[in-house]
């Protein structure tokens, strides 16, 4: 997985910490659960723009994945505080593309790279839309301050 060479235009970090539960028996978090902390942090980024993803759906567009990627490093270990980077380098258009890297406290390597692409899509023809201006509006704003 690659990274975009030029710096993100947004860059938001969410702080998580790992529940007995999200473990396997060699007490490493399970491999699947990188995704729901990737959307968790991604939902939490959206909120940061003053956005919700409530309010899209409210307003018949959906956002699904079409594409993810994820590239385990060094594992997560039960009642680890993490800190879950999402980074967007591109304005969305029709796809927002998300990246992601996972540290730790008690680590100064990432753990885990991410990508995840999702795709604006109409609620009712399920076809693929462009991002509704209210959003890149909230992005606008981010980027001004």
């Amino acid at each position: 997985m690659e990274f975009p060479k030029s710096s993100p235009i947004i860059e938001y970090t969410h702080t998580l910490r790992s529940r007995y539960s999200e473990t396997d028996r060699m007490g490493y978090v399970y491999y699947g659960r990188y995704l729901e902390y990737f959307e968790v942090a991604r939902t939490e980024m959206i909120r940061a723009l003053g956005f919700s993803y409530r309010e899209l759906e409210e307003s018949g567009i959906m956002l699904p994945v079409v594409h993810s990627e994820v590239d385990y490093k060094i594992p997560v270990l039960y009642d680890d505080e993490m800190f879950i980077k999402v980074m967007v380098f591109e304005e969305p258009t029709v796809r927002l593309q998300t990246f992601y890297e996972v540290t730790t406290a008690s680590s100064d390597y990432v753990h885990v790279y991410g990508e995840v692409s999702l795709c604006f899509v109409d609620e009712e023809t399920r076809k693929p839309r462009r991002a509704p201006a209210s959003f890149l509006e909230a992005i606008q704003q981010k980027l001004q301050t």
